[in-house]
Formats: C-alpha cells, sequence, structure tokens
C-alpha cells in the first residue's frame, strides 16, 4: 500500500486516469498467488511499485501527484 505525503490518505488503487490518456479506460484490480495487487489497465498488467505511483498515480483525496510514500506497517 502507498500513502499521499500530502493528505496521508491510503491509496486503495481507486485511480483516476490522467485527462491526456487515450486508452478505452478498461481498469481491473485483483490479487495474485503471492498476495500482491495486480492491476490491469487496458489489457496491460502490472504489480505497482513506488516508482509507477509516483510517476502515474493521482490522489483521489487531495488531487496530488508525484507525493507517494510506502506506508509503514505497525506490526
Amino acid at each position: 500500500m502507498f500513502i499521499c505525503k500530502n493528505c496521508k490518505s491510503v491509496d486503495k488503487f481507486e485511480l483516476m486516469f490522467a485527462p491526456d490518456y487515450k486508452g478505452d479506460k478498461h481498469f481491473e484490480q485483483r490479487y495474485n498467488s503471492k498476495n500482491e495487487i495486480e492491476i490491469t489497465v487496458d489489457g496491460y498488467t502490472f504489480v505497482p511499485d513506488l516508482r509507477f505511483m509516483n510517476e502515474c498515480a493521482v490522489c483521489r483525496y487531495c488531487g496530488q501527484i508525484y507525493m507517494w510514500d510506502y506506508e509503514r506497517m505497525n506490526i
């Protein structure tokens, strides 16, 4: 999971597409056999990492981009 450095919300991968995105915007998510979130966008499947988040993901709560960090889980 990832956390927005601006508003501290934890991303649930309810991603917003960039306004200039030209694809069909067909979005799916599921957990793979390693219990990692896999995202499929227009037929392309990947496991999101911090680089992806900081290059592509917009916080749905405050609208910030390039503001992600790994959420630190307290165990």
